[in-house]
């Protein structure tokens, strides 16, 4: 591996955390593809988890959705981005547990088995 190439992958695994990061929605664990999110957006706390960049770019788009998601606010209504944000990021891990569980099961969403 070229000398600024590790580097490069060295910096990044640093300002993700962890030597072995994986986006919490997909499962993509090429560091050079994932990112840290705001859970709540960055105005409302400081909790992220690790996405892609896909997936980030997703999740953002459902927070923008919401009226305010980005406007500094009180703790309540900081509580309640928190909980969209949460929920935000459930919802697409669902997903992703469907599509993997009708894989390995060899089923669809409407419980076909397929061939």
């Amino acid at each position: 591996m070229p000398k600024d190439k590790y580097a490069r992958r060295e910096r990044r695994l640093e300002d993700l955390g962890t030597r072995k990061p994986v986006c919490v929605v997909c499962g993509e664990h090429d560091p050079s593809c994932l990112e840290r999110h705001h859970i709540a957006g960055r105005h409302h706390d400081g909790d992220e988890a690790i996405i892609c960049c896909n997936c980030h770019r997703k999740v953002t788009q459902q927070q923008m959705d919401r009226s305010g998601a980005f406007e500094p606010a009180e703790y309540p209504v900081s509580i309640g981005h928190y909980l969209c944000g949460l929920a935000d990021l459930f919802v697409m891990i669902a997903v992703t547990l469907r599509r993997f569980g009708e894989r390995l099961s060899g089923s669809n969403s409407e419980g076909r088995h397929q061939p």
